[in-house]
């Protein structure tokens, strides 16, 4: 049976092709990072390739199944590729991959192409390297039969086969112009792939291609698309999840100049105008009256915490098992002491920069369309197009835009925003602009949901850890956001519950498990997904057992850590960088450790408690992480500020809250983004190690909230268990 890496490998016998002469690249189309394969002139050039193309000029076309979001994957794979390529960086141009799965999907994400949870590199470190590896066989073998000379006496330099005997040289360009590709890609074994050492690339600070648009302008999202013929939508949709207009008094929105058209929607009631602001304006001036039978309906978060805590509470009522080992139960019987504690964390929003939008172009007879979307995955967006119109998914075109931010927001299997701009379009049989608003974006969010955390730990009279116990009330996230990989995954929320296993910690028993909350609501994965919530209170509640038994809350994590030196690596890094023993009159210091799937990440937080106001000052932060090979390394440190920064919203003052299941903050200023002057200092290290690459986009959010939390409690005595840490909590928990 062929195994997903190898069809990888192997599809269309050898993935790529070689542009022959008369069909090169334009200069124009070469300089446009980004540019459709489509846009390269098709006449005399063999099958289009899946994953790169070379032309005479030496110009090398590398396909990224990856999108861009600000994290840096529109560079990173082909990074790789090249890499093992050995070809020359300077000539590479970037091409955004079609829409296949079979062809581009990601092996971290069961063949989908979804760019999300800091998988991609991981994801698709195997088949980049291999594919790189396979052209650069070629090219020497192709180079072996022009000099009639054996091919171990072959080598390369960047985008050139090199005979050291005779000092020979070909470009990959002049033997692209005369090469014979083998029917079948030839086989690379794991130990002819390059070794850390001969990275030419990989480890670098190659700059990311999309930066110079983005600081000059030129990049292009779909909210800059402008077509011949566009008119404008916006969409009034249901107040909660699955409610629909009943009755709709349209009067005053048609009365506004330039509304064109009022569709009824089954989720709600969309508008087209000639212009955004008439299409803002009609859609805010509709009265509709709504269907209250969803579920969601009712829902009150203000209420929902005790009754999850119940559900968290009562052992007689099992939960959905996601990780075990050993018999914790039967140990907690046996323990010589427990301790219990319980956390909670508030429904969070993604506040992406960009707010959602699209535009589509459904062709008269509805039979095809076309779309500029900023998504997560290509395959949903195609797939939810297909659906929406009722036609064959080889009948949409996509074309891929940049995204402002995506967080888990631009990823679900329906993607209404863009579904949004196609029922549009095809109602007046014009290209269509959907705009959501702030408000809508905030009203109509699709939220992290609320959870409650009940921790118990047993301890032998070792004073070491041997039970442990973590059940999660919260709504579900994957079964709404994703059904199909719900099904395929056995029915299991990895997206709420993931981090909340402790592989990494050496406690011989272990459960943890969920108590799904139905309340109706739109929920989501988040930057961190459920490695947010789980490790606040999984980290949270190992500082509270190291203070209530005497034990070092360093030590501690230190003897969990006895199988894991990478780990401990880190730790004793971030240890040394804060001077974490040396004490802050009028401040304390906080200390956490999370691995997140194998990425190692250690922090310290300084931090100070007004006693009056309640309010805590996050004054200095420090971290050490490693994510194992470092692609980019000047990136890994960014990813991880913007990590850190977006962790400490979440922490501080970020948070949903609903009456009636309708969300009620409006803006962003309701919903408490972080300032710049609430940003702390930041100290970081990157332990680049040579093990594969674990991810790094959101490694460090999920640490952040312990950390300051640890922080609080050394500064003030007081402990937080709630985020945000809101200054009347604070004050609450200062007695």
């Amino acid at each position: 049976m062929t195994t997903r890496r190898e069809f990888m490998v192997g599809v269309s016998g050898l993935t790529f092709s070689i542009l022959l002469e008369g069909c090169a690249a334009t200069r124009e189309t070469r300089e446009r990072s980004g540019a459709s394969l489509a846009q390269a002139p098709a006449g005399g050039a063999r099958t289009v390739n899946a994953w790169a193309s070379l032309s005479p000029d030496g110009t090398i076309w590398i396909v990224n199944p990856a999108v861009e979001m600000g994290q840096g994957s529109q560079t990173a794979i082909p990074l790789i590729i090249a890499e093992e390529m050995d070809a020359d960086w300077s000539r590479v141009v970037i091409v955004p991959a079609a829409p296949d799965d079979k062809v581009y999907g990601n092996p971290g994400f069961r063949g989908l192409m979804y760019t999300a949870g800091s998988a991609t590199v991981t994801g698709y470190w195997d088949v980049a390297r291999t594919f790189g590896a396979q052209v650069r066989r070629v090219m020497m073998e192709n180079a072996a039969r022009l000099w009639n000379v054996p091919l171990a006496e072959l080598s390369t330099e960047p985008s050139t086969v090199v005979h050291a005997k005779s000092g020979r040289r070909l470009g990959y360009g002049e033997i692209a112009a005369v090469a014979q590709l083998p029917a079948v890609a030839p086989a690379i074994k794991p130990e002819e792939l390059k070794q850390p050492g001969q990275y030419r690339l990989i480890g670098k600070d190659v700059m990311r291609v999309e930066l110079p648009g983005k600081v000059d302008g030129s990049a292009q999202y779909s909210i800059d698309v402008q077509l011949p013929g566009m008119l404008y939508g916006a969409v009034l949709r249901g107040p909660v999840e699955g409610s629909g207009p009943v009755a709709i008094d349209e009067r005053r929105a048609r009365a506004i100049p330039g509304v064109l058209s009022i569709v009824r929607m089954p989720f709600g009631v969309g508008v087209i105008a000639e212009t955004p602001w008439a299409a803002f304006g009609a859609k805010d001036a509709l009265e509709v009256t709504w269907d209250r039978r969803a579920r969601a309906f009712g829902h009150d978060s203000a209420r929902a915490p005790a009754l999850y805590a119940a559900a968290a509470r009562d052992l007689t009522r099992s939960g959905k098992p996601w990780d075990s080992a050993g018999d914790a139960p039967g140990a907690m019987q046996k323990a010589a002491k427990i301790y219990e504690s319980e956390y909670l964390c508030d429904y969070t929003y993604h506040a992406q920069m960009e707010p959602l939008n699209s535009v589509a172009s459904v062709s008269a007879a509805g039979d095809a369309c076309e779309i500029w979307c900023g998504t997560q995955s290509q395959t949903m967006a195609v797939a939810a197009v297909a659906k929406a119109l009722g036609i064959a998914p080889e009948k949409v075109k996509l074309n891929l835009m940049l995204l402002g931010g995506g967080f888990g927001r631009r990823g679900h299997r329906d993607e209404e925003f863009v579904v949004d701009s196609v029922l549009l379009s095809k109602e007046v049989k014009r290209p269509v602009k959907v705009l959501w608003t702030r408000e809508d974006d905030v009203k109509n969010g699709r939220f992290r949901p609320l959870s409650v955390h009940y921790l118990r730990a047993g301890l032998d009279g070792a004073g070491r850890i041997v039970a442990w116990q973590h059940r999660v009330a919260c709504d579900e996230i994957t079964a709404f956001q994703d059904p199909v990989r719900y099904k395929g995954g056995g029915e299991r929320d990895f997206l709420a519950m993931a981090g909340s296993e402790l592989r990494t910690y050496d406690i011989p028993n272990r459960l943890a498990e969920q108590l799904p909350q139905q309340t109706g609501i739109r929920t989501s994965s988040l930057r961190g997904i459920g490695f947010g919530p789980n490790k606040f209170a999984t980290e949270a509640f190992l500082d509270e057992i190291a203070v209530r038994h005497g034990l070092d809350p360093v030590d501690l994590r230190l003897q969990l850590l006895k199988n894991t030196p990478r780990g401990q690596a880190v730790v004793r890094e971030v240890v040394a960088m804060s001077e974490y023993r040396r004490a802050r009159p009028g401040r304390g210091l906080g200390f956490s450790f999370i691995d997140y799937s194998g990425t190692m990440v250690a922090a310290v937080a300084e931090a100070s408690v007004d006693r009056k106001s309640g309010k805590i000052t996050v004054h200095d932060f420090w971290l050490a992480l490693d994510p194992g090979i470092a692609v980019q390394p000047d990136n890994v440190i960014a990813q991880t500020e913007s990590s850190i920064i977006y962790g400490l919203g979440l922490s501080l003052t970020e948070r949903i809250s609903f009456k009636d299941g309708v969300v009620q903050e409006r803006n962003i200023r309701d919903y408490g983004v972080p300032r710049l002057e609430d940003i702390p200092e930041l100290h970081l290290k990157l332990l680049s190690t040579p093990n594969r690459p674990t991810g790094a986009g959101q490694m460090a959010t999920p640490i952040v909230a312990p950390v300051i939390a640890a922080a609080v409690y050394a500064a003030s005595g007081a402990r937080v268990r709630h985020t945000p840490f809101l200054p009347e909590r604070v004050l609450t928990a200062l007695g």
